[in-house]
C-alpha cells in the first residue's frame, strides 16, 4: 500500500512539473551569462516558443551552474549546448534540428606574435590556454593539454589575455569578437584563422518535458526547411555585432 502511495505521489509530481507551462507558469531555460552566442540562441527560442504559445523565461547563470540546475530538473532546460551534453547528462534531451552553430577559435595578443595562424587544436597544446569554465566545446577541445586555465567569464578571459596572463583564449569566434569589441581591444587582440571546427548546437529540455520535445522539433523543422531559421540567426548575429560597443 505504501509503495502504491509513493508511486502515485511520483506520478502526480511529474505531471504537475511537466504541465506547469500549460497552467501559465513559464518554462525556465538556462542561458550561459555573458556569452553572445547564447543570446542568439535565446532570441531564436523566444520566436519558437511564442509560435507554440508556450510561455518561456531565460535565466542567465554561469555555465556549470546551469548544467547542475537543468540536469536535476530544478529548471526546465538549456538554451543551447553541443550534442554530446546529452550523453554526459542523460536527463537532458536534445531538440533537433540544431538552432545555432559555433566556431571555436584561438584569440591571441597581436603584439606577442606567438602564432599567426591556427592549425587545429594541437597547435595550442604547448601554450597557456584560457577557456570559459563549463563551456563544453572548449573543455573537450583542450582536454589533456598541460596548461589550461578555466575562467569564469569570456570578458575576464580576454582581459587576462590582454594582461599576458594566458597565451591564448579559446572561444566561439562570434562571442570572442563581440567581447573584444565591447572591451575596446580590437587593436591588440585578434582571432586567428581558420576556426578549429564548426559545431552545431542544440536546445535541450529536461526529460520531464519529453512530451514537449516533438512539438518544439516540429516548429524548428518547419523553420529550417523554409530557411527562416538560418535567416533569423544571421540577422540576430549582424544586429548584435552592430550594436556592440556603441
Amino acid at each position: 500500500m505504501r509503495a502504491s502511495g509513493l508511486l502515485l505521489v511520483s506520478i502526480v509530481t511529474a505531471w504537475v512539473s511537466t504541465c506547469a507551462y500549460a497552467q501559465g507558469q513559464p518554462l525556465l531555460i538556462a542561458r550561459i551569462a555573458d556569452m553572445p552566442d547564447q543570446y542568439i540562441g535565446g532570441e531564436i527560442l523566444k520566436v519558437v516558443y511564442a509560435r507554440m504559445k508556450v510561455p518561456m523565461a531565460l535565466l542567465d547563470m554561469p555555465a556549470k551552474r546551469a548544467l547542475a540546475e537543468s540536469s536535476t530538473g530544478r529548471i526546465d532546460g538549456e538554451v543551447q549546448r553541443i550534442f554530446d551534453v546529452g550523453n554526459e547528462y542523460p536527463t537532458l534531451l536534445p531538440v533537433r534540428p540544431p538552432i545555432n552553430c559555433i566556431e571555436p577559435s584561438a584569440f591571441v595578443k597581436s603584439s606577442r606574435k606567438i602564432m599567426d595562424r591556427a592549425h587545429g587544436w594541437d597547435s595550442i597544446r604547448g601554450l597557456t590556454v584560457g577557456i570559459v569554465r563549463g563551456v563544453g566545446s572548449s573543455e573537450r577541445g583542450t582536454a589533456g593539454m598541460p596548461r589550461v586555465v578555466p575562467i569564469d567569464t569570456l570578458d575576464q578571459a580576454m582581459l587576462m589575455l590582454e594582461g599576458e596572463r594566458v597565451d591564448v583564449v579559446v572561444s566561439d569566434r562570434f562571442s570572442g569578437l563581440v567581447s573584444v569589441k565591447k572591451l575596446g581591444l580590437q587593436n591588440s587582440i585578434v582571432a586567428l584563422s581558420p576556426p578549429f571546427e564548426k559545431i552545431y548546437i542544440y536546445h535541450f529540455l529536461h526529460k520531464k518535458h519529453a512530451a514537449l520535445v516533438p512539438k518544439v522539433e516540429s516548429v524548428l523543422q518547419q523553420m529550417a526547411s523554409t530557411g527562416e531559421l538560418e535567416e533569423l540567426r544571421v540577422s540576430l548575429v549582424r544586429q548584435y555585432l552592430e550594436q556592440t560597443g556603441r
